[in-house]
């Protein structure tokens, strides 16, 4: 199974999105994200489109109709699954008492279904366990708060590993960045015949220089340099846009002499013998690791009204109202001169919702103080046998404790 172009736009779009909000240096994966938003969009009330309550902010979020997201979140799974070098897993975690719509949970990979058992601690146990078997231990803890006691747990996770077709060569990296200069930096570099493999584009926030690191298992890295001025979003965006087809990108092998663009250098040098043209590339190792509270972007995942818990808003996963109490995402990504590997594991912890119950009753409460001297019958229930009968007017005093004294 392939992933479709529409399905990939609309997880790229997410990308894309989340790139726009992202502060500092973090890691994050909007493909570890939009199936669960998928899942969670199909079992949604309300309407698709402006004002459609949790379904159509859903929708909105992955940018596909919430009709058809199930089928794309399959879709993308199956995918996925299909790549060499990653690994991908879903997986529902439900108290006993919850009852899940059949057709909602045919909808789900086979193999996924778990249970809480309401105790956190062996809850918490298991779900960790499950993060660390599916990311090969590049995950160790599963991202949800089990401290509201979920009713369901909706999880996914997401293992990449690829090693370079061309390997770097590890150096200290000279830099004139005066942050980095300041402690010595890992550094990578290789030469090769591939001037293709670098690449700039003109975008409408400014150059962005992208160089493709290509993996032997068809899983590569695109390294992304913008303009000093611009953010982060900016440059992240721009190389979605790339993917996208977007940007104009004028390939390595076409650049005019000079510096054409951010962190490029382009210039013709004479040669004893023909050689073909020459790509050197420095770049600098790194090791990222973040973790992301996805209900703090509760706009830009389409979860606003889904967190009410006043009411629920999946009637199409249970019958039972549910809102969505806790929702984040562990994520991490190491680049060496060998190869690269990440992973996301991505959860939600829905919440039992609904108003608190009406009083419509009237009852009566008794106070009773045995605050005197009191007697007692001890009997057999059955038999009514009274066993032993007693009167108390002298009860044990309240003990003394030693360590009191040396207070």
């Amino acid at each position: 199974m392939r992933v479709g172009k529409a399905t990939a736009r609309a997880v790229n779009g997410l990308t894309a999105r989340w790139a726009a909000v992202a502060e500092g240096g973090t890691v994050f994966s909007a493909a570890g994200v939009w199936p669960l938003l998928a899942f969670l969009a199909d079992g949604a009330d309300g309407a698709d489109g402006e004002n459609g309550g949790a379904r159509g902010e859903l929708a909105d979020a992955l940018g596909l109709p919430a009709d058809e997201a199930a089928g794309a979140a399959r879709e993308l799974l199956g995918g996925m699954a299909a790549m060499r070098g990653l690994d991908t897993a879903v997986g529902v975690w439900t108290r006993r008492t919850l009852e899940l719509r059949e057709a909602w949970a045919a909808g789900l990979p086979a193999g996924t279904r778990g249970v809480l058992t309401g105790d956190a601690a062996a809850d918490r146990a298991a779900l960790d366990a499950w993060a660390v078997d599916r990311t090969g231990g590049l995950i160790e803890r599963m991202p949800v708060g089990l401290d509201r006691d979920p009713e369901l747990v909706l999880a996914g996770a997401l293992a990449m590993r690829t090693r370079w077709l061309a390997p770097f060569e590890e150096s200290p990296l000279e830099t004139a960045y005066a942050p980095w200069a300041a402690v010595e930096r890992l550094g990578l570099r290789r030469s090769g015949a591939q001037p293709d493999r670098i690449g700039l584009a003109d975008t409408p926030d400014g150059f962005v220089t992208e160089l493709k690191v290509l993996g032997d298992n068809a899983l590569d890295v695109h390294l992304l340099l913008g303009e000093e001025r611009m953010t982060p979003g900016q440059v992240l965006a721009a190389g979605v846009g790339i993917l996208d087809g977007v940007h104009r990108v004028v390939q390595g092998g076409l650049l005019p002499c000079g510096e054409p663009g951010p962190g490029l250098s382009v210039a013709k040098v004479r040669c004893e013998t023909p050689q073909p043209p020459r790509l050197d590339v420095t770049t600098a190792a790194y090791d990222v690791t973040a973790s992301h509270d996805l209900l703090e972007l509760h706009r830009l995942f389409g979860l606003t009204t889904a967190m009410d818990v006043g009411r629920g808003h999946f009637p199409g996963i249970s019958a039972f109202p549910l809102a969505v109490g806790s929702a984040g995402q562990t994520t991490m990504a190491k680049f060496g001169a060998l190869g690269f590997e990440a992973a996301a594991v991505t959860a939600f912890g829905m919440a039992a919702a609904g108003p608190p119950p009406e009083l419509r009753h009237v009852t009566t409460v008794i106070d009773a103080a045995f605050d005197r001297p009191f007697g007692f019958l001890a009997l057999h229930r059955h038999s009514r046998l009274v066993l032993a009968a007693g009167w108390v007017t002298d009860p044990l005093p309240f003990p003394e404790y030693p360590w009191e004294d040396d207070e």
